[in-house]
């Protein structure tokens, strides 16, 4: 039987796990993506701590700000993301 986790304990899960991103693996990473889509549970402004595409934390991305966005570059693929400020 699996282990069932409240929608509450999840999200203490989730936040626990964003503290110490810069030591987690791309597969650490989707796992709690995929179980924070299962509880529906949004990541917020942790989206923001790794890439979109590769899903590797950020380390020292090259960040630059231009027109109201704030342009962030991938170290190890070299995505780029465009927020806004």
């Amino acid at each position: 039987m699996k282990n069932k986790l409240s929608k509450a304990k999840t999200e203490k899960l989730i936040g626990t796990f964003f503290e110490n991103i810069k030591k987690k693996s791309s597969k650490e990473i989707r796992k709690i993506q995929k179980i924070a889509m299962h509880k529906n549970i949004s990541l917020k402004n942790n989206k923001k701590l790794f890439c979109k595409k590769c899903l590797t934390p950020y380390k020292n991305p090259k960040i630059r700000i231009k027109k109201a966005r704030k342009i962030i570059q991938c170290e190890n693929c070299n995505y780029i993301a465009r927020w806004k400020l």
